[in-house]
């Protein structure tokens, strides 16, 4: 099963296993991930899942959708490899990958 370590603003590292087909924000929450909230379930709504991607990973996604890139556009700490947890879907390409978590992630 890939794995993905969840990095912590306080440079703290949380290992979780996702399974293929999950989104990220399913194992995050699933695992108890600190400042994956998640507050619409995955409807790409609420910005509460947002993370930050190594850029090979989040090249190899492609672009956010409309409705995922207006909302990176408000969300707090926004940066160039942004994403919405609940929309990153795991594969086996991107295991390994360390994902921030944005500071203001802990303050929602």
């Amino acid at each position: 099963m890939p794995q993905v370590f969840f990095v912590l603003p306080d440079g703290a590292e949380q290992s979780v296993d996702v399974p293929a087909g999950w989104s990220l924000m399913e194992a995050a929450r699933r695992d108890g991930i600190e400042g994956i909230v998640a507050e619409c379930g995955g409807g790409a709504i609420c910005g509460t899942c947002h993370v930050h991607l190594p850029e090979d990973c989040y090249a190899r996604l492609g672009p956010p959708d409309f409705t995922e890139a207006a909302l990176l556009e408000i969300v707090p700490e926004s940066a160039p490899t942004s994403r919405l947890s609940c929309q990153v879907i795991m594969t086996e390409d991107l295991a390994g990958m360390r994902v921030r978590v944005p500071a203001e992630q802990l303050n929602l």
